[in-house]
């Protein structure tokens, strides 16, 4: 059961319309590196955890992608709303106006539609906070490109900033999730020998 704050997560008050960065910051909404992939990725790889703290840590980090989501598409809305035909098209959004007007739609910067092909759910816990220690780098790295396309507006900079530090905290906390599965299941491994308290990975001792 999920409880909804009705306030973002960190405000967000663009003053000046620019739908030249709504364009590219989309890619973090419905892209395959953006906010509505990290959610459906955690909240769904969290069932396979073998300990309870994996799966808080995914559900937690998860619930919050979804505040990110909320966040970008703010975002996006912000800097479209009011815009004329004539700066939607000079700014390529032709074909997007087309299809969705100014709504906020699930779609990569490069304009393709969003593809749950691009979830990594392996049911391997070690596999899949791997992955998931690798998509927050990803996420990280694509806020701060569009740092750089963003960097005459400080408003939105300030924003994208503040995601890509949370991205930061993430890869933290999977990183010490994945020394908590690891040892676990390392536990699992030990066993005594006749010869005595010896420890492996099951292989016996021939010596």
């Amino acid at each position: 059961m999920y409880y909804y704050v009705k306030s973002l997560q960190y405000p967000i008050n663009i003053k000046h319309r620019n739908p030249n960065l709504a364009k590219v910051i989309i890619s973090q909404y419905g892209g395959p590196d953006g906010e509505l992939a990290a959610s459906l990725r955690y909240l769904s790889q969290r069932f396979g955890m073998p300990d309870k703290n994996s799966k808080a840590v995914l559900n937690d980090i998860g619930t919050e992608e979804l505040a990110h989501l909320e966040m970008v598409g703010t975002l996006v809305h912000q800097l479209t709303d009011g815009a004329s035909i004539e700066e939607l098209e000079k700014a390529g959004l032709g074909p997007y106006y087309t299809d969705h007007g100014v709504g906020v739609y699930p779609q990569a910067a490069a304009g393709y539609p969003f593809n749950a092909n691009c979830l990594a759910v392996k049911g391997d816990p070690v596999a899949d906070l791997t992955e998931d220690m690798a998509a927050e780098q990803k996420a990280r790295a694509t806020y701060e490109k569009l740092i750089d396309l963003c960097r005459d507006d400080p408003e939105v900079v300030d924003v994208l900033r503040y995601l890509r530090e949370r991205e930061v905290v993430h890869f933290q906390r999977f990183g010490e999730a994945l020394n908590g599965v690891q040892e676990k299941l390392y536990q699992r491994n030990v066993y005594l020998t006749q010869n005595g308290m010896n420890q492996g990975c099951g292989c016996q001792n021939n010596n």
